[in-house]
């Protein structure tokens, strides 16, 4: 495997011990979740640190307590059961009673005065005042279940909003999530033949339905027919239904020959005791019904409680398993997981120390080894660095059976698809060949229909002028009704639809900097000291700067941005900001911190830009496309790609001058992802990016930085020099 740096999880005695106005009196709960917890990891103990900290008069009882905190703590130790856990929460009430009723009597004396300009950066911005997602952000080291810091981030929310709502500019919109539905016309003698148990094709097709979203009409009257073998990419714009579709597919609301097995890759994988390995081999049921059959015959036989026909069922099941060759499964398995960037090592360890982005690609690699009839993806790359997208683009290459793919990735796409199924306007086309094809084909279809339309229209205003003209001529009373019944018979085109056009933009009216804007000189970092992340790093950018960071998952890409922004301090070196750079952060983890019960337009006030007009708010949203309804429905009923949009929105709000992006095309449609590189490209200030989309990587960066063996590397050929380091590397590993 090619060198990289693991990302090691630090515990609870290194780093910051919280944040807040409370930081003094956090020693005594500190240490409770010291001594109870040792081995918690120092991202959740700056997250739980941080709930006791900021809302510490808030909590009202223990159970205000161990409903916001108590599912995270339960995932840091599988030693302690809820009753220990409400105990120590119990602990710590009364620790932030006493503590916050000293505080209430008492003055806070600093130590040391506190230079403003050092905390925001600069004396013309406040940036502290800005609580967007940029400004809240997450690293991927956690190993705690992400749904359930989800659920006590909801809880602590729920409280805060309570006090924020008075002030809004309008009540927060009660969250209730609306369904999707699907209806299908039935058809009697498809229906026969599947109850008769006579079909046998693999081919689907699935016509005349509708599919819905709430009141939302998705598709209507749409076709969708997949032949067997074929690898069909599915695309359109974001919150046009492509998501929806392929849940109601998996879920068979829309009819698919029952014989027809159907995996979407959808849900990561629940963490638990299981071995990556053996997570994946448990996905082959015969096989592992077969093995389990035979070690319970075995362990018989041994003991000498078997007879003839036991013995005779262990003949056929050897027999079985040698036809499925159920002694290369193990080996096939590995490959599966090698290709997705999991080690000799990591292929042993137990599912629940993954981290949510892992745990989905053991989930992609549970389906390519399950090997379904109809194999269902939604963005699949979205999880994977280019590594792992290069080695999946050459594995689904030789599928032998049928997949159905909603990607952004344009590159990705040319690479798999052998068809495109496009989603607009309510309806379904499919057209031959990859995406590159479909862009042509598709142009060319429209230029013909544009010209057919305008055809008949002169046509049909010459026959009418002649109508016109000799509509009350009793001579030509005979031609006249006859031009009217030759209009009647006319097919009505009506002209295209054009979808509208996606813009982006980056505000850049600010001053120019003067060199040196950001640079880091003989940088150490390391969470852990026998495991360095960063060693002797020296990089630097500027105003002009376009750079992309590139490298496997865990070589320390987001780690390295963070030391950047200047959220983590170097052990060792120095990293100097230029003191009037303000940055624009944006985060692969930024929906979770979007407040999901409320619109996109109150997003704004909440998050620290109170003042401005709904009109202000609406202008800034219309200029990433959340525009009329999409701008006050709540944000949880948003398209992944939406709701990328809104935050987008809030990070230009302030008009930084360096922008560094983490994964900002994951959810983008293409359109928008092409809108971004443009903006990007005229853009004045500062960018350095991490990306695996190839397209956004040419368009924009003109310097490649590799991250990995604790360092970071410039690729003088760029992109495409990385792309042959990498087949090199999948030549002399065997995957090609």
């Amino acid at each position: 495997m090619p060198c990289g740096v693991a990302e090691p999880r630090s515990r609870g005695g290194h780093g910051p011990a919280g944040r807040g106005s409370g930081r003094r009196n956090m020693a005594t709960y500190v240490e409770i979740i010291r001594h109870e917890f040792p081995d918690i990891d120092l991202e959740l103990f700056q997250y739980v640190t941080g709930v006791l900290d900021s809302s510490a008069a808030d909590f009202e009882s223990v159970d205000e307590i161990f409903e916001a905190i108590g599912d995270v703590l339960q995932e840091v130790s599988v030693s302690k059961n809820e009753d220990d856990v409400r105990e120590i929460c119990e602990k710590m009430f009364n620790t932030l009673k006493l503590n916050t009723s000293n505080s209430s009597k008492s003055n806070v004396l600093l130590k040391a005065p506190i230079q403003l300009s050092q905390v925001t950066g600069s004396t013309d911005y406040k940036t502290e005042e800005v609580k967007g997602i940029w400004m809240m952000r997450r690293d991927l080291g956690t190993t705690v279940d992400a749904k359930k810091l989800e659920k006590a981030e909801a809880k602590l929310k729920a409280k805060q909003e309570k006090r924020t709502e008075k002030t809004s500019l309008k009540p927060a919109v009660p969250l209730v999530l609306e369904e999707a539905s699907a209806s299908q016309a039935s058809n009697k003698k498809e229906t026969r033949l599947e109850a008769s148990g006579k079909n046998k094709s693999y081919d689907i097709k699935i016509e005349n339905f509708d599919v819905s979203y709430g009141d939302r009409a998705l598709l209507n009257g749409a076709d969708l027919h997949l032949a067997y073998g074929r690898r069909y990419g599915l695309v359109g714009r974001n919150g046009l239904g492509k998501t929806t579709l392929l849940k109601m597919m998996s879920a068979r609301g829309l009819r698919i020959p029952s014989h027809i097995s159907i995996l979407h890759v959808e849900q990561e994988v629940v963490g638990d005791d299981t071995l990556a390995l053996q997570s994946v081999l448990e996905c082959d049921t015969v096989r592992e019904s077969l093995v389990c059959e035979e070690r319970e015959l075995t362990a018989k036989m041994n003991i000498g409680l078997g007879n003839g026909t036991e013995s005779g069922r262990l003949t056929e099941i050897y027999a079985k398993l040698e036809e499925i060759e159920a002694d290369k499964a193990p080996a096939r398995a590995s490959v599966v997981l090698a290709g997705l960037g999991f080690s000799s090592k990591m292929q042993k360890q137990m599912t629940r120390e993954f981290s949510g982005g892992w745990r989905m690609r053991l989930a992609l690699a549970r389906a390519l080894f399950a090997k379904p009839d109809l194999l269902l993806l939604d963005e699949p790359t979205n999880m994977l660095d280019v590594r792992a997208i290069l080695w999946l683009e050459n594995y689904l290459q030789t599928w032998q059976s049928t997949i159905l793919v909603v990607s952004h990735d344009r590159n990705f796409l040319n690479a798999v698809a052998t068809d495109i199924v496009y989603l607009h306007s309510q309806r379904l086309e499919t057209y031959r060949g990859d995406y590159e094809n479909f862009i042509k084909t598709k142009e060319e279809r429209l230029k013909n229909q544009q010209r057919e339309y305008e055809a008949q229209h002169q046509y049909r205003e010459h026959i009418q002028v002649f109508i016109d003209r000799f509509r009350y001529n009793a001579n030509r009373a005979s031609q006249v009704q006859s031009k009217l019944k030759l209009l009647e018979k006319l097919p009505e085109l009506k002209p295209l639809e054009k979808e509208p056009e996606v813009t982006i933009r980056f505000p850049d009216n600010f001053e120019k900097l003067s060199p040196p804007i950001l640079q880091m000189t003989e940088v150490d970092f390391n969470y852990n000291p026998e495991s360095p992340i960063f060693k002797d790093l020296s990089v630097s950018a500027d105003q002009d700067s376009r750079i992309c960071i590139v490298g496997e998952n865990g070589a320390g890409k987001t780690t390295l941005l963070k030391i950047l922004l200047g959220d983590l301090a170097p052990v060792q070196g120095i990293r100097h900001a230029h003191r009037y750079n303000l940055f624009g952060y944006f985060s692969q983890l930024h929906i979770p911190f979007l407040r999901l019960n409320i619109c996109a337009v109150l997003i704004f006030f909440h998050y620290g830009f109170s003042g401005r007009t709904e009109e202000e708010y609406r202008h800034q949203l219309g200029g990433y496309g959340i525009s009329g309804d999409l701008a006050v429905r709540p944000v949880a009923s948003l398209s992944g790609g939406q709701k990328s949009r809104v935050a987008f929105a809030q990070m230009t709000m302030p008009r930084p001058n360096f922008y560094i992006l983490d994964e900002p095309t994951n959810h983008l449609d293409m359109e928008t992802i092409e809108a971004l590189g443009i903006s990007l490209q005229k853009f004045k200030g500062g960018v350095i990016l991490v990306s695996h989309d190839e397209r956004l990587i040419r368009m924009v960066c003109r310097e490649l930085w590799v991250c990995g063996c604790g360092t970071v590397k410039r690729v003088d050929g760029g992109f495409d020099e990385y792309k042959d380091i990498l087949q090199e590397q999948f030549r002399r590993e065997g995957f090609l």
